[in-house]
């Protein structure tokens, strides 16, 4: 029998378009104290939807995700719904936008922007 195995989940993944994307924004601000703020608010067709901010202060309750030199911060209540997302970033037809691919989500719109857990 072997020991005890040590797993510590990810809150949040982030990927390399998104990462790029970021360290793009970041770029053009001239600030590297930005960070992406991710937070799910109550509304959308499906019930919860996405927001996307940027932040240069964490609060003490935050969780701080950093990835090299780029970091997404959630707060304590929207934390619970994001555990294990992407972040994604796409641009086709409708635009340019970051997105999350949530694995909670039971139910999302048409448009990825909503969900319901």
């Amino acid at each position: 029998m072997s020991g005890v195995a040590s797993f510590v989940p990810t809150p949040l993944l982030l990927s390399d378009s998104a990462k790029a994307r970021l360290k793009s924004l970041i770029e053009e601000e001239g600030n590297r104290e930005l960070k992406l703020r991710v937070y799910v608010t109550g509304g959308g067709c499906s019930g919860f939807q996405y927001g996307f901010d940027f932040a240069d202060s964490v609060a003490e309750d935050d969780t701080l995700v950093e990835f090299d030199d780029v970091a997404l911060v959630v707060d304590p209540l929207s934390y619970q719904y994001l555990v294990g997302s992407t972040v994604d970033f796409e641009e086709g037809l409708a635009g340019a936008r970051f997105m999350i691919q949530n694995p909670n989500a039971t139910t999302t719109c048409g448009c990825g922007a909503s969900f319901m857990v």
